[in-house]
């Protein structure tokens, strides 16, 4: 077994040469000056932000034996599909201004955000079509998952904290189980194997969403969800709290209020959040989901050290 600083060397060069991929898949595809440029600094500032959605997909499949020469690849593949489904939700949320794809004209992102999916599928129509790989269509399937879960989010189409849980099972587990999939894609894995890692990625999905609609909460400038009248888990217990502390937001919610009156009670607001119970409530939700997350793992047969190096680029933070 390699050392741990063997490890993180060989960690730091994988994704070097994921990234590579990424950018060799770029100049194959797009040949118009312009829009390769642009592709490229939305590769480099994804880069950056030290993305381990590619170190995901390596992960799963050498912890579940696989040795494909193509396994680079297939990370890369990866780290383009987030990278435009990240693009996607930034434009449609209308936030973090400071991003590549949000300081250009929103008309070139798009364009990009087509580049890089058409490149993600070129990139599984050149695998080997032999028996061993499973179909590429699995993908979009989990793909599509995705964006039903996005729209579902979009149309603020959430009526309890149930229809909310799912819907970020849909829209944010379903990119780990992308990452998972394009892992376990070229071997022959049970189908008990994939249910277990459908499952665990649609809870780590939960553990980081929850995590970022307690932070966005907690922040009262125009990052905060509660302008946008969005659902969260924190949001929707306070707003099925009967505590009459704090009517305004219910009326907010409801139409009766606008945002500007809404915004001359930020402190009595913020006093609410605090006393309300909502961030204790979401952490135990977020806790159940991680004893969640480590049951599924502790019954996935896999191999070492690359099952504990995937659970520790996940989920292990929260733990």
């Amino acid at each position: 077994m390699h050392s741990l600083t063997d490890r993180k060397g060989w960690y730091k060069q994988m994704n070097n040469e994921i990234f590579a991929e990424t950018n060799r898949i770029i100049d194959t595809y797009i040949w118009e000056p312009n829009l390769r440029e642009l592709l490229k600094s939305f590769i480099i500032e994804k880069k950056e932000e030290k993305s381990s959605w590619g170190a995901m997909t390596l992960y799963t499949h050498y912890m579940l034996g696989g040795s494909s020469p193509h396994i680079v690849q297939l990370a890369a593949g990866t780290e383009l599909v987030v990278l435009a489904l990240d693009i996607i939700d930034d434009l449609q949320d209308r936030d973090n201004e400071s991003k590549a794809w949000m300081k250009c004209p929103p008309e070139n992102a798009l364009n990009g955000v087509l580049a890089l999916l058409m490149g993600f599928v070129g990139q599984l129509g050149h695998l080997p079509g032999n028996e061993s790989f499973r179909p590429p269509a699995e993908a979009s399937q989990i793909i599509a998952r995705s964006i039903n879960g996005q729209q579902r989010d979009l149309n603020n189409r959430i009526g309890n904290v149930d229809d909310c849980l799912s819907m970020i099972q849909e829209k944010s587990g379903s990119l780990m189980r992308l990452a998972f999939y394009m892992g376990y894609a070229p071997l022959r894995c049970s189908e008990e194997t994939i249910g277990q890692l459908n499952e665990l990625a649609d809870c780590i999905g939960l553990i980081h969403q929850i995590q970022n609609d307690i932070n966005d909460l907690l922040r009262y400038d125009v990052k905060n969800d509660l302008f946008a009248k969005k659902r969260t888990v924190p949001i929707l217990f306070m707003l099925e709290d009967n505590d009459e502390s704090f009517v305004e937001l219910k009326r907010y919610y409801e139409g009766s209020l606008g945002l500007d009156e809404f915004l001359l009670k930020k402190q009595a607001c913020l006093q609410y959040i605090q006393d309300s119970g909502c961030i204790e409530y979401a952490k135990v939700v977020q806790t159940l989901c991680v004893q969640k997350a480590d049951e599924i793992f502790g019954a996935i047969e896999a191999l070492s050290p690359w099952k504990e190096k995937l659970r520790e680029i996940t989920y292990e933070a929260f733990t």
